[in-house]
Parts: structure tokens; C-alpha cells; sequence
């Protein structure tokens, strides 16, 4: 009966996504048994809506390129104010090419997430300005900048002050690329606006009508509007499992390793990629990675020797199951002249502190770039 029904195309009442059975992690998924009580006994909604409408939790949907340019392009369109969730972590990485232009002359408010997994030595305010730099160099002029943690609350009630004062009673959209935390930045959004708050956000019914956006009410008629995540490709998250990356992303507050390294000396980041110093003075290397990832030294004329022995192994992510698949990693040098941080994307960064010639090494289709230190 239910596959009968799905022939003629239900859709979510929450959130406008073809229903389907067959696979959870896709958009639209709703189990067969709550499909037939929904069919039984009153509207169908999706997995994903059914849990923000019954326990205030939004789940990840995901995109793919061509889709999420379609849904910016009506972005442009509304009259609106747009928070771009970012991932301190990652900067490069969750940034969105051309958000500037997609925001037309709708206001850009930029957050930064995972604040709680920075060093507590770091001064945020050096954070904040560092962050403004960076998306100021791509393009976009933020109304402001914010650093919150979706994973401890931190600065939320913050974050949902400053949405309200530069949302001139419009609709808000929230919009960032898969892992950067948007989800649980909008949970803790969704957990704060319905207490009982003044002068801030206030929410009723949670399901909206447009295709994969959930539109929650505000208490004046407009909507705060959680949009699906856009997947970039190049980021780190694509080539590990889910398990391998649990790993890598930092659930704590990073502890930096430093190493004092001569000229060639390779240290590999498990498995998953590695960095040479070629040439210059002996110097000091910092390390921010996950705690949990391993780092190894070696000299650099047997690093290749040395990867191919223990990739799987000694050196993992990835594990040995899936080592013989894995990526080949791809070599890109780095002539250094002043302090910069070379990014490995969605893994971590090193700062190398004096001038030397440098290499990172990733896998196939992942970047790595340099910048001016974050801390």
C-alpha cells in the first residue's frame, strides 16, 4: 500500500521534500511505519521534520552545487538578512564562493563556530578581527562578525540579539557548507528562542512549505530559515569515513604540539596528509590538529618509503580497511617570507614562523592553502 502510494509522489507538509522510504541519510526519508499512521491518520511529514516539530531538532540536509546556486539565486531576490555560518576550524573551507554577489543588497551577518575547540590562550578579539579580514578578502562586507559555539551555547543569546537588531523585522536566512555546524547552531538557536526570552526571537509552529528550507515563525510573520547544506568537495570530510572522521575533528579545545624541525624533516598528520621542511634555518613548528590525530617525524628521504609501509597502520586516518583506497596525496610547495599558517582543509593548520620552503601534502581533490596566522 505505502509503495503505492509513493507513486504518486507525497510530499513533506514541513518542509516540501519528495517522501521517501528508502535511505535515512537522503532528504524526504520517513519511515514505512510512520508513513502509513501519517497516511492513516492525518498529514505526512519527513524524518528530519517530525523530530524539530515534536523535539526541537534540526537535522543536516545536504545539496549539490547546482542546487544550493538555484536556492542562493532566490536568496538575492528576497528582501532579507543572511547569517553565514563558518567553521573556525576551517575557514577556507566553509567559506561560500560569490556569497557576496548571491546577497545582492540583503545584510551579511557572519558567525563563526566552534569557538570552543581554539586554544583558551587565544584572544578573540585578535579571532574576531583575523575572521573579518578573511571574509572581507573574498568579497563580503558582514554587518558584523561573531564568534559562538554551537556545541556549548556559547554566545547564543549573543548571536540571537544581534540577529534581531539587523533583521529590520525580515526574514532570516541561515545558510553554510556541510560540517561547519550549522545544524547545531540552529538548534541551540531554535533551544534559546522558545524559553522564555524578552526583546529577543520568539517561535511557534516549526514546519514551513519550501522544497528542503524548514521555515520557522517568528512571533511578527516573518520566518528564520534554516537551508540546506552545500557540499565543497575539496574539504577533508569527503575522502575520510565517518568513523576516521570523528578522528580528525576536534571535540575539545586543540592542544598545540610544537616541533623544532631541521631542514628536511617530514611530519606526517596520520596518514591522512603530510608536510615537509625543505629548507631553511631550524625553527619552531606549530601544530593545531584534534588531539586524538597522531603526528609522526621522519626524515623527508624516507617519507615515501615510510607512508607506503605504514599507511593503515602506524599511520591512520585512514584505517587499514581502507587505506588501499585511499586517495594518493598530492604534493603542493609553499615559499614562506613572514609567519603564516599552512591549512590542510578540514584537518587542521601548522604556523611556520620563519622564512623556509615548505610542502603540504594532501589527498587527491582536498586544498591546502597559506595565511596569515589565526593565531
Amino acid at each position: 500500500m505505502i509503495k503505492e502510494e509513493l507513486t504518486e509522489e507525497l510530499y513533506c507538509i514541513g518542509c516540501g521534500a519528495k517522501i521517501q522510504t528508502d535511505d535515512p541519510t537522503e532528504r524526504g526519508y520517513t519511515p514505512a511505519a510512520a508513513l502509513q499512521k501519517g497516511l492513516d491518520s492525518g498529514p505526512v511529514y519527513c524524518q528530519r521534520c517530525f523530530r524539530l516539530r515534536h523535539y526541537n531538532q534540526m537535522e543536516k540536509v545536504s545539496v549539490t552545487d547546482d542546487e544550493f546556486l538555484a536556492m542562493l539565486n532566490t536568496i538575492s531576490m528576497e528582501d532579507a538578512l543572511i547569517v553565514n555560518v563558518i567553521d573556525l576550524f576551517d575557514v577556507y573551507g566553509s567559506m561560500i564562493p560569490g556569497l557576496h554577489r548571491f546577497a545582492g543588497n540583503n545584510k551579511v551577518l557572519v558567525v563563526g563556530n566552534k569557538v570552543d575547540v581554539l586554544p583558551k590562550s587565544v584572544k578573540l578579539s585578535r579571532v574576531k578581527q583575523w575572521l573579518t579580514e578573511q571574509v572581507q578578502s573574498v568579497g563580503l562586507r558582514p554587518v558584523d562578525v561573531m564568534l559562538v559555539s554551537g556545541k556549548k551555547a556559547t554566545s547564543i543569546d549573543d548571536l540571537l540579539e544581534t540577529i534581531e537588531e539587523h533583521r529590520d523585522g525580515k526574514d532570516v536566512y541561515v545558510v553554510g557548507v556541510t560540517n561547519v555546524g550549522k545544524s547545531t547552531v540552529m538548534n541551540q538557536i531554535i533551544r534559546a528562542a522558545t524559553g522564555n526570552k524578552e526583546d529577543v526571537i520568539t517561535t511557534s509552529q516549526f514546519p514551513g512549505t519550501t522544497l528542503d528550507q524548514i521555515r520557522i515563525p517568528l512571533d511578527d510573520g516573518h520566518f528564520l530559515i534554516d537551508t540546506p547544506g552545500i557540499i565543497h568537495h575539496h574539504q577533508m570530510a569527503h575522502v575520510l569515513s565517518p568513523k576516521e572522521l570523528k578522528l580528525v575533528a576536534p571535540q575539545h579545545e586543540i592542544k598545540p604540539i610544537t616541533y623544532q624541525l631541521n631542514p628536511e624533516q617530514t611530519l606526517f598528520l596520520g596518514g591522512a596528509s603530510r608536510f615537509d621542511f625543505i629548507s631553511g634555518e631550524k625553527s619552531s613548528f606549530t601544530c593545531y590538529f584534534a588531539n586524538d590525530l597522531k603526528i609522526h617525524r621522519t626524515k623527508l628521504e624516507k617519507a615515501d618509503e615510510f607512508y607506503a609501509k605504514h599507511l593503515g597502520t602506524l599511520l591512520q586516518p585512514p584505517s587499514a580497511e581502507d587505506a588501499e583506497n585511499f586517495p594518493p596525496l598530492v604534493r603542493r610547495e609553499f615559499n614562506v617570507k613572514v609567519p603564516s599558517d599552512i591549512v590542510f582543509s578540514g584537518l587542521g593548520w601548522i604556523t611556520v614562523r620563519k622564512p623556509g620552503k615548505v610542502a603540504a601534502w594532501v589527498p587527491q581533490g582536498v586544498d591546502t592553502v597559506m595565511r596569515k596566522p589565526i593565531i
